[in-house]
């Protein structure tokens, strides 16, 4: 089949020994496709800023097909869905993370591009107060009729415990999983992992047969991160993969919450030193988080904006303040609409806010003044 070849060789690239997401895109970049990629030569691959010897030879010397060929099987037969970087149904909020992963295996009918999406993560060691926190802010969202998403890892402790409100209260949830799709970890927690394929489903870019090692959970934190508008930590140790979560979601410029707990309490630490430090804003319930995220405000319609007949803008400005004149954006949103890197908007916007054009408004929201 087309489609198997084609997809063959999107799971080739992702698979060859030492190249990573963002190399594997420079290639695909410079090639001008991915299957071009495995046909350049040698001395032209080396020629690909970023690549050099090394990461020529491996790509030259690879020996993934057979395997990639399996997993298209593997796939077909599971009735998985795939998304590569380059598809249109690749989710957004993860296309503007840097280090994003090149494939994307799915499960499940859940919308990864639903306009509100939140990661929820914490300690495998959750104590009941953070588990009464989880099924409160769940059936809080719930009861208000807040259509979201929430993204977690299904690991032990806060991560079940969200998934399990979230199905408890009719919520979609999707488990980013740090192996392939062809099993559950942990086995326990399978039968959550079913019910979720009718209300959410299960990511990973992880190959089928991947072995559990320690180091995929913390890669796959970059996804849980990546997936989400914001991310919310419930309890976290002082040390921890939550933590790890938090760090890379505020590297992706993305919003992180925190609930605070008593200080001499191990699992409320790593919340207490998040907020304590300004890597995470103190919320209490459900309704600080839409109020942070501006999810509370409903954007005003024809509006007429007139802006200043003597600030010279240049295309690029021009093009974000005609965006802002359609109603307020969060900066993800203006990044996707405008095609262009999220430091370049960002830059773009502090200048606009100088002009006295934009004000930045919580939530990493911004309106045309």
């Amino acid at each position: 089949m087309e489609f198997s070849n084609d997809l063959a060789y999107k799971i080739a690239i992702s698979l060859i020994p030492g190249i990573g997401a963002v190399t594997a895109r420079n290639l695909i970049a410079y090639v001008g496709s991915v299957e071009g990629v495995f046909q350049e030569k040698e001395k032209n691959l080396m020629k690909i800023p970023g690549v050099g010897e090394v990461n020529a030879q491996k790509v030259v010397r690879q020996n993934v097909f057979e395997r990639a060929k399996h997993e298209v099987d593997f796939i077909l037969k599971n009735n998985i869905q795939t998304y590569f970087y380059l598809d249109e149904n690749y989710p957004a909020r993860l296309k503007n993370c840097s280090d994003a992963p090149i494939i994307l295996y799915f499960k499940g009918n859940a919308n990864l591009n639903q306009p509100k999406i939140i990661s929820i993560v914490g300690t495998r060691n959750a104590t009941n107060y953070g588990k009464e926190v989880c099924d409160e802010l769940i059936r809080n969202f719930s009861e208000k009729n807040r259509p979201i998403l929430v993204v977690s890892g299904l690991a032990y402790g806060i991560d079940i415990q969200a998934h399990k409100a979230c199905l408890k209260y009719n919520i979609p949830t999707i488990a980013v999983f740090a192996h392939g799709l062809d099993t559950v970890y942990p086995s326990l927690h399978a039968p959550f992992a079913a019910k979720m394929l009718d209300n959410g489903g299960l990511i990973s870019d992880f190959t089928s047969e991947t072995k559990i090692d320690r180091q995929n959970f913390l890669r796959r934190n970059r996804i849980i991160a990546g997936l989400a508008d914001a991310t919310v930590i419930v309890e976290s140790a002082e040390k921890g993969g939550a933590l790890v979560t938090a760090d890379i979601a505020n590297s992706y410029n993305r919003d992180v919450f925190a609930f605070s707990g008593r200080c001499n309490d191990p699992f409320s630490r790593g919340c207490n030193k998040l907020i304590k430090f300004n890597e995470a804003v103190l919320v209490e319930n459900q309704a600080d988080i839409e109020k942070a995220m501006n999810w509370d405000v409903k954007t005003p319609v024809n509006k007429v904006f007139q802006t200043s007949l003597f600030v010279e803008l240049s295309p690029e400005e021009q093009k974000l303040v005609d965006l802002l004149k359609e109603g307020d954006r969060f900066v993800d949103e203006i990044t996707i609409e405008t095609q262009l890197s999220m430091s370049k908007v960002s830059a773009m916007l502090l200048g606009l806010e100088f002009k006295g054009l934009v004000k930045s408004l919580p939530g990493k929201m911004y309106r045309l003044k």
